[in-house]
């Protein structure tokens, strides 16, 4: 029995890759909707640059030729989901509303320990391999990471100032987690995805490379902008302090 195509087709060549965009219909109308009515929920609100900037990005990551390339190479895929995580994520996360008390510290770890999960999981090699042969898997993966990190950056960046140390912590440790997935990427001794490695030699990379690169895109990104939220509640955090004794 022959293997299914995975969701974003066969895997391009270097000639064919700029014109190897994913107009999935079902994709595009979900995209649309989604874009719609969160921009006509904010119209009154504000934030409806921020949002639409978000939603951008968004669609770029699922439709543009990064799709296809992320069925060459690991590095490509990780791309697609730091562009996601790490760019779009906390931007849809800004045209949310704010976090209410009663469920702030609760959403701060709810949310801090969903990400961890989605992203450890999907970045084993098994479950990894495995959203190449079903679709329902492959939209399990994008769902769920690109929902968990929503949900993250939106207790990280619209949490009351009363659970800011919460949100420190949650912002160290998450940096902390995946720069440690991303230095176990990159310095593996061997190349742990089944998938690639027959197509990475094609773009001039050893399977071993790719998932180098790959783990570097999520290793020092992931470090980064994580531990800027952590900064942020910091600054959140002391100025509350300082409100607290004036003197």
């Amino acid at each position: 029995m022959a293997a299914q195509l995975p969701y974003c087709g066969v895997p391009p060549s270097p000639e064919t890759l700029l014109f190897r965009f994913n107009l999935d219909p079902i994709l595009i109308a979900a995209l649309v909707v989604l874009t719609v009515l969160h921009l006509n929920y904010l119209r009154r609100r504000g934030g409806m640059p921020i949002a639409a900037t978000g939603w951008l990005i968004t669609s770029a990551a699922l439709i543009s030729p990064l799709c296809a390339l992320s069925v060459s190479l690991f590095s490509a895929r990780v791309g697609q989901h730091m562009v996601l995580i790490l760019c779009a994520a906390p931007l849809l996360a800004l045209g949310t509303p704010q976090v209410s008390n009663r469920w702030a510290r609760r959403s701060v770890w709810l949310s801090t320990v969903s990400f961890l999960v989605a992203l450890w999981f999907w970045h084993m090699p098994g479950p990894y391999d495995a959203t190449f042969d079903s679709t329902l898997t492959y939209w399990a993966m994008h769902l769920t990471l690109f929902g968990s990190a929503v949900a993250l950056w939106r207790a990280l960046l619209r949490s009351p100032r009363q659970v800011s140390g919460d949100v420190l912590l949650a912002g160290v440790l998450t940096s902390m987690q995946m720069g440690f997935l991303g230095a176990i990427l990159t310095t593996a001794s061997r190349p742990l995805y089944f998938r690639h490695l027959a197509t990475a030699q094609l773009w001039g990379l050893t399977p071993l490379q790719d998932q180098q690169l790959g783990g570097t895109l999520m290793w020092v990104p992931g470090i980064i902008l994580f531990l800027w939220a952590a900064l942020y509640a910091l600054g959140r955090l002391r100025s509350l302090a300082e409100r607290a004794d004036p003197a």
